[in-house]
């Protein structure tokens, strides 16, 4: 009954006192320990019984709960011996598992009753006592440091609810900020305090958990509370720069609220820097409006002084020195150009915020030139006859006004023309016809003529009259530059006018503003060559049945392609070089049709001759555009030739003393065959002989071909031929065919010579006397006969005999088949 009374009923929990007061009690009854047991699990009957009575699911919890309270306190009271004196298992069929989730389940509620005692003026002697307290309810670490945390962490969750009320309040008062910082400080102090009390010399008797305090897992861990944080450590970065300054002690605090709210540092900079900027602005309006900045000595020091002040980022400083200079610029530029007070205010401006040249440049090609740009985009898209007298004041007031440097003017000018000259290229590119793309081109140039040579006269200052003879000039030194030998070239003689043709077209187009590093080198030539055949073919129409009317154009058209090129930003061998390709093009055709057999004739001399005059291509080249098609043609004819095994190693010598190149005509693997098939011819010649160098070294040299690969090809023949040259004679020797025989001994000593053998072996060694006999007949060399001894294997005394013997041997051998037959 006893026990009964001291177990919370229902779903109440434990108080803590329970174990005591049951240990005191089985004292004072002087009640042993199994028997104390029994009684308990007795009571656990009780419960089971009850808890099976109970028709509701609530009281079956209740029930529940109650049997888990009375297995988690009896643990306690017996100790270490609970695990043989409660059967709880064999009696109750509980699992293990369940009695450590009953023994958990309530030292984690006993634990958490006793940490609410902790609040933010925690000491040691209370950590040390929970440390006791844990141990004494069998609490794990791991349990007790989650559940601390968790404690300290509603405990600063309560400040930053109460701070973010205040600051969220829409009848916040001035004083609300101060509330708001002074919760946060309470958090600070309260983190400051966990962390002096790990860093103590008996931690380790301390509860577990104790350390800085986290806001993960918690309220306000999610994406959505972040910006109310970020709220908070915002509120506690200006209240820290509300003096103008920012202390150290408050750069450090800022530090431990950033890792309390689980801000990234980047996002904590953000914060930082924004509210420092404006501070900044704000103390260095006062420092300008004051006279402070001016009449400092060195003002680069004096902002540097207040940067450190700040704890603000130099660079960050810098930027926003060159932002409210670009402010003041815009001020100044606002009636469309700068006046010698603007200029004034500038530099004053500049010196005081120490701004860069680099930077004011910078500001002014943006700024300024933005504005500029306008009006030249106003300029250029008024077309030809829009280009009046409005515009070119407009024109040079912006250009003069702005303060703009030539260059800067040119390049924002520059960057504006090239995309109106891009759109007429797309234009003729797209077109159907090369008629069609001339016309665009056409316009391209009238434009640049009557539009941009204005725009740029005017930016410069100048008159566009005085810039005429300029172009001319260049243009002139530039065709003085021409090779001579392009002289002949009627259409590039055309695209240098002549002084009445000059004076006829008026002024040339500008060319410092063009194409180059627009278009590639292989679009801008085509483009070139489009309006060049245009001006040879003329324009054509076409009229209803299919016909056309093709109508001749005059030189003027080759000034038009002349400032084409200035345009496209073609060099001078840029545009030498379409010329010459369209005149080697036209030449080549006409060549091809006269040289169709590559037979070059003293006729078809002169009609090549003809042809070039017509084109004005210099005779050099021409020459090698002829000697190119026969060359091609002799090539086929000679790789045919060799192919067939029509040509020979002396007919290649012949051609190659004519200047022939063969190397280039004849193929390496024709070469090698060649090579291969002149080898076989001196070992089946049948004199016998064999030239060492001659096979080895000049006829690979005059094949072009690799000599040691000749030689490897040379030993394979021999060795091949060798046995070959035997049985050749033999079956010879059979034919009674004495030349022949000869020939073929004479083909096997070739080869030796090029490959040394050694004795050859034959079935019947008679046949191999009659050889040497035939061979020894023939009136040969000594060393030859000497050498076939010694391959067909003959001795001495065997030699001697036949020498004697003289050809009875054969006639025995014919009388002896004449008898058979």
């Amino acid at each position: 009954m006893f026990v009964t009374s001291v177990l919370p009923p229902g779903g109440e929990d434990l108080r803590g006192d329970e174990v005591d007061k049951i240990v005191q009690f089985k004292k004072a009854l002087g009640i042993d320990d199994p028997d104390a047991a029994a009684m308990h699990v007795e009571i656990g009957r009780r419960l089971f019984r009850q808890r099976l009575e109970v028709g509701d699911r609530d009281g079956d919890m209740e029930q529940r709960w109650a049997f888990q309270k009375l297995i988690y306190v009896s643990t306690l009271v017996f100790g270490e011996a609970s695990s043989f004196l409660l059967p709880w298992k064999r009696v109750f069929k509980v699992t293990d598992s369940q009695v450590e989730i009953a023994i958990r389940d309530n030292a984690k509620r006993l634990y958490a009753s006793k940490l609410k005692s902790v609040g933010r003026d925690v000491d040691a002697e209370h950590i040390v006592r929970l440390r006791e307290e844990q141990l004494s309810y069998r609490l794990s670490d791991a349990l007790a440091e989650d559940l601390f945390r968790e404690h300290t962490r509603k405990l600063v969750e309560e400040n930053i609810v109460t701070a973010l009320s205040i600051l969220k309040s829409r009848t916040r008062v001035v004083k609300g900020v101060a509330q708001v910082v002074e919760e946060l400080d309470k958090v600070l102090a309260f983190n400051n305090l966990l962390i002096s009390l790990r860093q103590h010399p008996n931690a380790d008797r301390f509860a577990r958990g104790v350390g800085p305090v986290s806001l993960v897992g918690g309220e306000f861990d999610g994406d959505r509370k972040m910006d109310d944080l970020k709220l908070l450590y915002r509120a506690y970065v200006t209240d820290s720069l509300s003096g103008g300054r920012m202390e150290e002690s408050k750069l450090a605090a800022l530090n431990q609220l950033r890792n309390i709210f689980g801000l990234g540092k980047r996002e904590s900079e953000a914060i930082i820097v924004d509210v420092t900027s404006k501070v900044y602005r704000k103390r260095l309006g006062q420092a300008v409006s004051g006279g402070a900045l001016e009449a400092a000595d060195s003002k680069a020091s004096f902002l540097q002084s207040l940067c450190e002040e700040l704890h603000f980022d130099p660079q960050k400083a810098s930027e926003i020195h060159e932002e409210i200079y670009r402010q003041k610029l815009q001020q100044c530029v606002a009636d469309g150009e700068l006046n010698d007070e603007d200029v004034a205010a500038l530099l004053r401006l500049r010196v005081m915020l120490c701004v860069p040249q680099q930077t004011v440049e910078a500001a002014h090609s943006d700024i300024c030139g933005s504005l500029f740009e306008k009006v030249v985009k106003d300029a250029i898209s008024s077309g030809v006859e829009g280009y009046d007298g409005e515009v070119k004041k407009a024109v040079r007031k912006a250009a003069h006004g702005l303060r703009l440097t030539r260059e800067a003017a040119m390049s924002i000018a520059s960057k504006a023309v090239r995309r109106i000259f891009v759109i007429y290229i797309k234009r003729a590119r797209a077109a159907e016809n090369r008629t069609e793309a001339a016309k665009e081109l056409k316009k391209l140039i009238t434009f640049n003529t009557l539009v941009v040579t204005e725009l740029v006269a005017d930016i410069k200052g100048e008159s566009s009259d005085t810039s005429e003879e300029e172009p001319i000039k260049e243009e002139e030194k530039q065709t003085d530059e021409d090779e001579e030998e392009w002289e002949s070239l009627e259409t590039l003689k055309k695209i240098t006018p002549s002084k009445e043709l000059a004076e006829k077209m008026g002024k040339p187009g500008q060319t410092e503003i063009n194409l180059k590093d627009d278009l590639p080198e292989r679009d801008r030539t085509d483009l070139y060559k489009t309006y060049l055949l245009y001006c040879l073919t003329g324009e054509v129409t076409k009229i209803p049945f299919g016909a056309s009317i093709t109508t001749k154009k005059d030189d003027s058209e080759y000034v038009l392609l002349s400032q084409l090129g200035g345009i496209l930003g073609l060099t001078t061998k840029e545009i030498v070089d379409v010329h010459r390709g369209l005149a080697e093009q036209a030449f080549r055709q006409q060549a091809e049709v006269i040289l169709a057999d590559g037979q070059l004739t003293k006729a078809r001399i002169e009609q090549l001759n003809e042809v070039q005059k017509q084109v004005g291509l210099p005779s050099e080249y021409a020459q090698k555009i002829i000697k190119n098609i026969t060359t091609t043609k002799m090539a086929a004819a000679i790789e045919t030739a060799v192919a067939q095994g029509k040509l020979n190693i002396k007919q290649i010598r012949e051609l190659k003393e004519a200047s022939v190149d063969l190397d280039n005509m004849i193929s390496e693997s024709l070469r090698e065959n060649l090579f291969k098939k002149t080898v076989d011819e001196i070992f089946s010649s049948g004199t016998g002989e064999f030239d060492a160098e001659e096979v080895y070294e000049k006829i690979p040299a005059d094949l072009s071909i690799n000599a040691e690969k000749a030689r490897r090809v040379v030993h394979e023949l021999a060795r091949n031929r060798l046995s070959n040259s035997l049985i050749q004679a033999v079956s010879l020797l059979r034919q009674k065919n004495r030349q022949g025989v000869v020939s073929s001994l004479n083909d096997l000593l070739a080869c030796d010579k090029a490959v040394p053998a050694e004795p050859l072996s034959w079935e019947l060694p008679d046949e191999l006397a009659d050889l040497f006999n035939i061979y020894m007949k023939s009136n040969p060399a000594p060393e030859k006969l000497t050498r076939l001894q010694y391959l067909l294997g003959i001795s001495d005394s065997t030699a001697a005999a036949l020498r004697e013997m003289g050809d009875s041997l054969l006639s025995a051998g014919a009388e002896e088949e004449n008898f058979v037959f």
